[in-house]
């Protein structure tokens, strides 16, 4: 018991001896953090920051509706056979440019081949013992009803040919179009079925995009309009086109009114199914300006940093301004700012309203500063 309290005192008498030897170094007059020991030059003070400053400029900005809408080919199509056949060739090759009428997928016509020489043979036959009764009606040994009976069979076994005919073509699958076909299973020897796709056509030459337009907006949209779109896919590319078609009709669930309009897209970088942003310009106009990174926003306000000169020496003051559109890495100015005004350009994070600063590329108060020993 007695060598228990005996290592307990001790311990507390070594943690007493801690702090008192903590608080001696804190009321010591050692050396400080920063500047050396006695005698030296102590804390230094801070350097007044150098900042970059910007006049607002006059800058034309183009007031954008900006809407979505999903790209589609000039013609798109999904090709499928009108019966149940099997593929015999395949003459295409996916991703392939085709013509308009180029043959691309042929089924097997082995029924189809002996049905037309069938409808053909008929139709010959026909023919022969119409114009023998024709001629012998112009003599006058056959009546006229023979000879009318003649010819509607003639007549009738020409129809069977050119429906065998008809029979005969949908084995034959044709580009109803010049385009672009896609990907594809098809191979010979696949059993197709009437409305199974087969593959895909499109015609990139142009992509056409249909959009909806708020009803308030109506005004600031025309048939033939120029404009402009982006995609994701291609960072800070604009794609040009314009305005086909306005629908007759609004939606009445969405007051929106469907725009069709056409972009060329000559590289092929646009294709069916994207997403695109078309912008809808609604005027031009001109207004004061500064860079983005002039203009701090905070919620819904903006606010810039104005150098101002006072008793000799150069600060800073937030001001609040009222800011527009921002378009190119500017920012429309409406309120707040005049061009007389010199503004922080970058770097707002660093200083603080009322705070001394200096042009950059200005000496620091009182010349240059000491070089440091060592």
């Amino acid at each position: 018991m007695l060598r228990r309290h005996f290592f307990l005192a001790l311990a507390v008498g070594v943690v007493l001896l801690m702090l008192l030897v903590g608080g001696l170094k804190l009321l010591s007059p050692g050396k400080t953090a920063q500047g050396g020991g006695p005698g030296g030059p102590g804390r230094s003070r801070g350097e007044v920051p150098q900042v970059s400053l910007v006049s607002p400029v006059s800058r034309s900005f183009t007031e954008r509706l900006e809407l979505l809408g999903v790209a589609k080919g000039r013609q798109s199509v999904t090709l499928s056979a009108a019966t149940t056949q099997l593929v015999s060739r395949v003459l295409f090759t996916p991703g392939q440019k085709v013509t308009q009428g180029q043959v691309l997928v042929e089924l097997k016509t082995t029924e189809q081949d002996a049905a037309l020489a069938q409808a053909r043979a008929r139709e010959v036959q026909a023919r022969r013992s119409y114009e023998r009764w024709r001629a012998l009606g112009e003599q006058g040994y056959a009546s006229v009803a023979a000879v009318d009976q003649y010819e509607a069979a003639w007549k009738s076994a020409r129809a069977d040919v050119g429906a065998a005919e008809a029979r005969l073509g949908d084995r034959v699958i044709r580009a109803p179009f010049s385009g672009v076909v896609g990907l594809s299973d098809i191979a010979p020897g696949a059993v197709i079925n009437p409305g199974a796709a087969i593959v895909t056509l499109d015609d990139l030459s142009a992509v056409r995009v249909d959009f909806q337009v708020p009803d308030r907006f109506l005004s600031a949209v025309r048939e033939g309009q120029a404009l402009t779109a982006t995609v994701d896919a291609w960072p800070g590319a604009r794609f040009n086109g314009r305005i086909l078609r306005l629908d007759t009709r609004i939606d009445e669930r969405t007051r929106a009114l469907t725009a069709r309009s056409e972009f060329s897209s000559p590289d092929g970088k646009l294709k069916p199914g994207m997403m695109l942003r078309v912008g809808v310009s609604q005027g031009v106009r001109t207004a004061l300006a500064l860079p983005e990174s002039a203009v701090a926003v905070q919620g819904e306000g903006a606010s810039v940093f104005v150098a101002v000169q006072e008793d000799g020496r150069m600060t800073v003051q937030q001001r609040p301004v009222v800011a527009g559109l921002r378009q190119d890495g500017w920012v429309e100015v409406l309120e707040g700012v005049t061009t007389a005004d010199r503004v922080v350009a970058d770097g707002l994070n660093r200083i603080q309203s009322g705070q001394p600063v200096r042009p950059a590329g200005s000496p620091p108060p009182g010349g240059a500063a000491p070089r440091r020993a060592g």
